[in-house]
């Protein structure tokens, strides 16, 4: 069995509480020695479950994209012991170590949700929340903003396919400004209504509030001993970083 593959048969509830309590553990850490540890028992995670290596780090890649904006501001903004200066430009200690230590946590988290929900489908995730008792209603929140983005989506590329076909071309005249805030505008009333016609359809379905799924969700053995091995290293991560920073000399 492959690696993935080991990953895909555990209660999807099991992989949504291994990225949750992974974030909670890691924003806590305040060392950066553990940080560094945290990150590395993450790639090694990563590495053993996750099928595609390149996959991997073409996430990672586009995840420190934006961490880079991070780089770029925080050495610059945060006040400290001046370590480099560029002309106008001075880099501080502080802020270069804070920077480091974003980095840090950032892709030691990532490497852990890449690897678990990643590439888990939006109704078994919703699923799994509901039955880890999240409220139902930030369920279902969660679920129909990422169901509706492409409808509200399709709704503004007809507009824009129906202005082409009548010779709309876009400029900087006050027609384009006119035409554009209509067509924003149709889209939100499109989209409202056709929110009404499905609530009404799933009214007369029978929703009572409750997200329903043919999958019936079972935690097993290995699912519990995954959780409980788990959360013990989460847990000398937590304790590790509290000694060194509250009791190391």
């Amino acid at each position: 069995m492959a690696s993935g593959q080991a990953l895909q048969t555990m209660d999807p509830r099991t992989l949504l509480l291994t990225a949750a309590g992974t974030a909670f553990c890691f924003s806590a850490i305040q060392s950066i020695t553990i940080s560094c540890a945290g990150l590395m028992l993450a790639a090694i995670f990563a590495l053993r479950w996750t099928p595609s290596w390149q996959l991997l780090l073409q996430r990672l890649f586009v995840a420190n994209f934006f961490i880079l904006f991070v780089w770029l501001t925080v050495p610059l903004t945060m006040p400290g012991i001046n370590i480099l200066t560029l002309g106008p430009l001075a880099f501080s200690l502080e802020g270069i170590t804070l920077a480091v230590h974003i980095t840090l946590k950032c892709n030691a988290i990532l490497l852990i949700y890449i690897s678990t929900i990643a590439d888990m489908d939006l109704p078994t995730l919703g699923y799994a929340m509901e039955r880890l008792h999240c409220p139902v209603k930030l369920v279902f929140i969660f679920l129909f903003t990422y169901r509706y983005i492409y409808d509200i989506s399709n709704e503004w590329k007809k507009l824009q396919t129906a202005a082409k076909l009548r010779g709309f071309s876009p400029n900087t005249s006050l027609h384009t400004y006119r035409t554009i805030g209509n067509m924003f505008g149709l889209t939100i009333i499109n989209s409202i209504n056709k929110s009404h016609k499905v609530y009404e359809a799933m009214l007369l379905r029978g929703f009572n509030g409750h997200f329903h799924t043919t999958a019936e969700l079972k935690m097993h053995n290995h699912d519990i001993f995954f959780i409980l091995s788990f959360f013990t290293v989460l847990l000398i991560l937590l304790c590790a970083d509290l000694y060194i920073i509250y009791c190391h000399d």
